[in-house]
C-alpha cells in the first residue's frame, strides 16, 4: 500500500518544484516540516467543533436570541389533505395554476384554498428565525475567533506585508506549530460545515457553498502538503476578514435591529470587495502565478494551487453580484432587507399566488395536460369537470 501511494499519490513531481526531491525534505533534530498525516488530526477535530455547535446553539445562542427578543411569528399549519401532501412531497412545492385547478377539482376545494394550503404547507418547512439566529452566532463566533488568530499569528511575519516572501527559501521553510493549530482550527471548522450541511439551512446559494467549502478543504490540505504554508494563511485570513460582519448583520437582522444591520452590512460589502476584490488577486494570487516562477519553473503543485484559487475567485465574483443586488435595494428602499439568498416568508392571508404560464403540454405522474385544459382521464374520473378555472361536482 505505501509503495503504491508513493508511486502515484507523493510522487515527488506532483508536490515540489522540479530539481527538489523528499530526499532534500527530511527533517533534522533541529528543522521540522510538514508532513500529510499531520492533517488527520482535522478528523476528530471537525467531530469535535461539530459537538460544540451543538452545546454553543442550545446554551449560547438560544438564550442570546430571546434577550435581543427574537419572536417567532404563528405558523398556521395546514389541514390533512392526502393528495396535496403527495404533490407536495413528490411533484412540487410551487404547482402550476393548471395543477392548481385540478388539486381543487381532486380535492374539491375553491382554488384560493389551494393556494392558501400551499402558502402554509411552505412556512412550514422554512426554518424559524430563531434557527437562523443560532446558525449566524455560531458562524460569527467561529469566524471571528479564526480572523483574530490568523491576524495575530501573521501581523509580524514578513509575508503579511510582502507577498514575495512567500518564496524566500521555498520549499525548505521549517514547520511552525503555531501555523499549525491555525490551519487544524480552520480545516476542522469547513469540515464541519460539510457533516451538517444536510441539518443547516438551505439558502439559494447552496451549490456554491459545497463547492466553496470543497474547495477550501482542497486548497488548506494541499498548501500544507505542498509546504505553501505562507501563502494557505494570507488566503484564510483575507476570507475571515468579511465574513463575520456578515453573520453579525444577520444576527441584527433576525433581531429587526434595522439601522445597525444596515450599517454591518455596508461595512461588510466594503470589506468584501478590498480583501476578496483586490487584495486575493492583486497580492496573492499574482504572487503564486507569476513571482512564483521566478524563484523556480512551474509544475504539478503550482498548476493545481492556482486552479483552486481561481475557482474561489470566480465564486467571490459571484456572490459579490447578490451583495451588489442588496446594495441596489438599500441604495432605492433605504434598507438592506432580507438575504437575497433566502426563502421570505409567505403571508398566509395573502391573495392568489403569481400565476405561472401554462404550459402548452405538460405531463406529470398525475395527468396529462394539452392546450391547457384537463386530460379526458380527468374528466372520466368523475370527481369534476373544469371550465375556466370552475369547478363543477358531477
Amino acid at each position: 500500500m505505501d509503495a503504491l501511494l508513493n508511486q502515484w499519490l507523493w510522487r515527488q513531481e506532483y508536490w515540489l518544484p522540479p530539481g527538489v526531491t523528499w530526499e532534500d525534505m527530511k527533517e533534522t533534530e533541529h528543522i521540522k516540516y510538514p508532513r500529510p498525516l499531520d492533517l488527520l488530526y482535522g478528523v476528530p477535530f471537525a467531530f469535535i467543533l461539530t459537538a460544540l455547535r451543538f452545546l454553543f446553539e442550545r446554551f449560547v445562542a438560544l438564550p442570546l436570541s430571546r434577550k435581543m427578543g427574537i419572536q417567532e411569528t404563528y405558523r398556521r399549519k395546514p389541514s390533512v389533505k392526502p393528495v396535496l401532501e403527495e404533490f407536495y412531497s413528490k411533484k412540487g412545492k410551487h404547482p402550476l395554476e393548471i395543477e392548481i385547478r385540478y388539486l381543487s377539482a381532486e380535492c374539491k376545494m375553491q382554488i384560493r384554498q389551494v393556494e392558501h394550503w400551499f402558502r402554509c404547507r411552505r412556512n412550514q418547512d422554512r426554518p424559524s428565525i430563531t434557527k437562523k439566529f443560532c446558525e449566524a452566532s455560531w458562524r460569527f463566533t467561529m469566524y471571528l475567533i479564526s480572523f483574530l488568530t490568523g491576524f495575530a499569528l501573521l501581523v509580524n511575519k514578513p509575508w503579511f506585508w510582502d507577498q514575495q516572501e512567500f518564496w524566500t527559501d521555498y520549499p525548505y521553510q521549517p514547520f511552525e506549530f503555531s501555523l499549525y493549530g491555525y490551519y487544524m482550527l480552520q480545516l476542522g471548522f469547513y469540515s464541519s460545515l460539510l457533516l451538517t450541511l444536510a441539518f443547516d439551512i438551505k439558502r439559494k446559494d447552496l451549490t456554491e457553498q459545497i463547492v466553496h467549502h470543497f474547495v477550501t478543504i482542497f486548497l488548506i490540505t494541499f498548501s500544507y502538503c505542498a509546504n505553501y504554508i505562507r501563502a494557505g494563511t494570507l488566503v484564510m485570513l483575507l476570507h475571515d476578514a468579511a465574513d463575520y460582519f456578515l453573520e453579525l448583520a444577520k444576527m441584527c437582522n433576525y433581531s429587526k435591529w434595522k439601522r445597525t444591520c444596515n450599517v454591518l452590512f455596508i461595512v461588510f460589502a466594503l470589506v468584501f470587495s478590498i480583501t476578496r476584490l483586490f487584495l486575493l488577486p492583486t497580492r496573492v494570487i499574482y504572487s503564486t502565478y507569476y513571482s512564483s516562477m521566478l524563484r523556480f519553473q512551474p509544475f504539478f503543485g503550482y498548476y493545481f494551487f492556482n486552479a483552486l484559487l481561481m475557482m474561489l475567485q470566480i465564486l467571490h465574483f459571484f456572490w459579490a453580484f447578490m451583495i451588489l443586488r442588496m446594495i441596489y435595494r438599500f441604495a432605492f428602499n433605504g434598507m438592506v432587507g432580507n438575504d437575497v439568498r433566502s426563502d421570505v416568508e409567505e403571508s398566509e392571508d395573502s391573495g392568489q399566488e403569481n400565476s405561472r404560464p401554462l404550459e402548452t403540454e405538460t405531463k406529470t405522474g398525475y395527468w396529462t395536460t394539452s392546450n391547457n385544459s384537463v386530460s379526458q382521464k380527468t374528466v372520466d374520473n368523475g370527481v369534476a369537470r373544469i371550465n375556466n378555472g370552475h369547478s363543477k361536482t358531477s
